[in-house]
């Protein structure tokens, strides 16, 4: 049974974001600061990614098995080892570590990577990543880190704007998207999910059909809505519903926003069938959610 990261580490971390009531980009993932002295991690397998930010300014040695294999190193700042959900992964460190673990969960990372930046991920993440060096990343990470430091408003609001800024250098830099040349029987890409998405953004307040999104995609509406649901897992109506509802829902985070203004922004009819929707994909309704925002 794979474990979380924070269930093995053998010290307390110094900062700890599950303890912040967190917006949406940031619940993808937990942050950690950590400075212990030399220790060691058992070799086990985890349910989350797992991104190690190197702050130590000292070069030291550590040691890393990695699905049986040893990699024995020298750890230089501002370098990163990724290990993917799934990998049995162990650490032994030489010298007192100065690290930001950051923990991010995979299927949320994928709708993340959907929905935000229109990129079809491949199933496997951060496999050929043991180790590199990205200053840009370490310094969004230290940001982060640094907003946990004060629990107010404002640094809820930076937790939240660094959280997205991270997982987009992330992704964008290294996350493997599908390869666009492999034999689906749908070959429904990246390029095609991407042409969709614009086009439901851009019509959100409007009627959406099967026969407009498959026109967009360039293909026959039966094809498409087979490629689609094939690549993605609902149906091209499903989708366009979850996603009016999760902009509904963002929508609703400005407690001045009237329902029914935002039942018409984001395409329902009106806010009887806005509510009706609603309660049938996050069940409850849209005031019932509302108040839970502000409670």
């Amino acid at each position: 049974m794979p474990l979380r990261y924070a269930d093995i580490y053998p010290s307390e971390p110094l900062l700890n974001s599950d303890a912040m009531v967190r917006p949406s980009a940031a619940a993808l993932m937990s942050v950690r600061y950590f400075q212990a002295e030399p220790n060691r991690m058992p070799e086990e397998v985890f349910e989350e990614h797992h991104v190690l930010l190197n702050l130590q300014t000292k070069a030291h040695r550590v040691q890393n098995w990695r699905d049986g294999v040893l990699r024995d190193f020298t750890f230089c700042k501002d370098e990163v080892v990724v290990t993917p959900a799934g990998t049995r992964s162990g650490w032994r460190w030489h010298e007192k570590s100065d690290v930001i673990v950051i923990t991010l969960d995979p299927a949320k990372v994928k709708q993340f990577a959907q929905t935000e930046l229109g990129m079809l991920l491949a199933p496997q993440q951060f496999q050929d990543l043991p180790q590199f060096s990205d200053l840009d990343l370490c310094a969004a990470g230290v940001i982060l880190r640094d907003a946990l430091e004060t629990d107010d408003l404002s640094s809820a609001v930076m937790f939240e704007a660094m959280s997205r800024v991270f997982l987009v250098k992330l992704l964008q830099k290294y996350g493997k998207r599908r390869a666009e040349d492999v034999e689906l029987s749908s070959r429904f890409t990246s390029r095609h999910y991407q042409r969709v998405l614009t086009y439901v953004q851009k019509r959100l307040d409007q009627t959406i059909t099967v026969d407009q999104l498959a026109a967009e995609a360039g293909m026959s509406p039966s094809h498409f809505a087979r490629a689609f649901k094939e690549t993605l897992g609902s149906t091209p109506m499903q989708y366009v519903l979850a996603y009016r509802i999760e902009q509904a829902m963002k929508m609703m985070e400005d407690a001045e926003c009237p329902l029914g203004n935002i039942a018409l922004a984001c395409g329902f009819a009106d806010q009887a069938h806005f509510t009706r929707s609603f309660k049938q994909v996050v069940g409850q309704t849209p005031r019932a959610f509302r108040s839970a925002l502000s409670a």
